[in-house]
């Protein structure tokens, strides 16, 4: 349709709008005029992302444990071969990223799915995961989560953390929303669970998407395991990425902003959407999502948001992404996009919208 000539609204991606720190494209700028680069693992960022640890979630990790890779999507990889043999089950909410699922099976693991609900606030528990039978053996949390943008409490978090360890369940943390939050600061798993593999990237919070940069942070014990599998299977990210990663991580001011930016998209949308109708939303703590119950307008959302695609141009993303089961009513927008990209999206919304209610309402 873009390719067509009509103006698309991009709010089914979920990557800022925003590019990487302005000092870190400088940087990368002079990196390439002067240095020929190669395969390479910064141990400047290394100690970085170790002493981020220290200074947000007082933990000591050692700059060995942390391994650098081309996102995060290659540290899930990564996480997932280092702990689990094929075979193994895997526990994690639903609704949820769709490449957690599909990993999984790609791994010949068995995802093991937890519905989780308005009563659940959209994520998972400790009761929950306590309630399992058999207990898996390993279980992927995401605070704050894809599509919903929850977040866990530290108190529900440590509780996780206990039935885990009880049961014997290793925990993968994605953490790639950490500093995208509305109600506080984020914890990481790592706070109570030193034996957790976290999983992290530059995509999100430091808006470089493009430059394919993450992290994954191993117990000591499995430092040699990953790196054994992240230089077979994926070398090292990008050098380029990594030098402009580590100017970014102290462009503070900068990425407050925006933090900032998107919790103004957010109040926007959230206004809208609830004049509209459209009231029914998971909590929505961090990230940059809404996750909305459309039930009430049809039982097929892939159907709806190529409807809203086509007839408005603002192309969203249907919940069945997400949730195969319950998806079928759920719908994702995302508000990373610009201010005037939200409010063009919500004039082109509101008519089309109120045109849908008042057909469900004579039909």
């Amino acid at each position: 349709m873009a390719v067509e000539g009509r103006s698309i609204i991009h709010m089914e991606f979920g990557q800022p709008s925003t590019g990487a720190p302005r000092a870190a494209i400088d940087l990368a700028h002079h990196v390439l005029d002067s240095d020929g680069m190669g395969y390479w693992e910064s141990p400047k960022l290394k100690e970085r992302i170790a002493r981020h640890y220290r200074d947000r979630h007082g933990v000591e990790v050692d700059p060995e444990q942390v391994i650098l890779t081309c996102g995060a999507s290659p540290a899930f990889v990564l996480a997932l071969n280092c702990v689990f043999a094929p075979g193994a089950r895997v526990a994690l909410a639903r609704p949820g990223y769709v490449a957690y699922r599909n990993t999984l099976k790609a791994l010949h693991m068995e995802p093991v799915e937890i519905a989780c609900g308005a009563a659940e606030r959209f994520q998972i528990s400790a009761d929950a995961i306590a309630a399992l039978d058999p207990a898996p053996q390993g279980l992927i949390i995401a605070s704050p989560a894809n599509p919903t943008g929850t977040i866990i409490p530290a108190g529900e978090m440590r509780a996780i953390v206990d039935v885990c360890r009880a049961r014997g369940i290793r925990i993968i943390s994605d953490e790639i929303y950490h500093g995208l939050s509305y109600v506080g600061p984020t914890h990481s798993a790592i706070e109570w669970d030193q034996d957790a593999l976290i999983v992290n990237s530059f995509s999100k919070y430091f808006s470089m998407a493009a430059w394919r940069l993450g992290w994954l942070v191993v117990p000591r014990d499995l430092i040699d395991a990953a790196r054994a599998r992240m230089g077979n299977l994926f070398l090292t990210p990008p050098s380029l990425s990594q030098h402009a990663g580590l100017l970014a991580m102290d462009c503070v001011d900068e990425l407050e902003g925006h933090v900032e930016t998107y919790r103004h998209n957010r109040d926007l949308l959230l206004a809208a959407l609830s004049a509209l109708g459209l009231d029914r939303i998971a909590p929505t703590d961090g990230a940059f999502y809404i996750y909305a119950d459309i039930g009430h307008l049809t039982d097929d959302s892939f159907a709806f948001c190529m409807r809203l695609l086509e007839e408005t141009g603002v192309a969203t993303a249907p919940g069945i992404d997400f949730d195969p089961v319950e998806g079928h009513r759920f719908m994702r927008i995302s508000f990373a996009v610009s201010t005037d990209r939200v409010k063009e999206a919500i004039a082109r919304m509101t008519p089309w919208f109120a045109a849908q209610s008042a057909a469900a309402v004579t039909a």
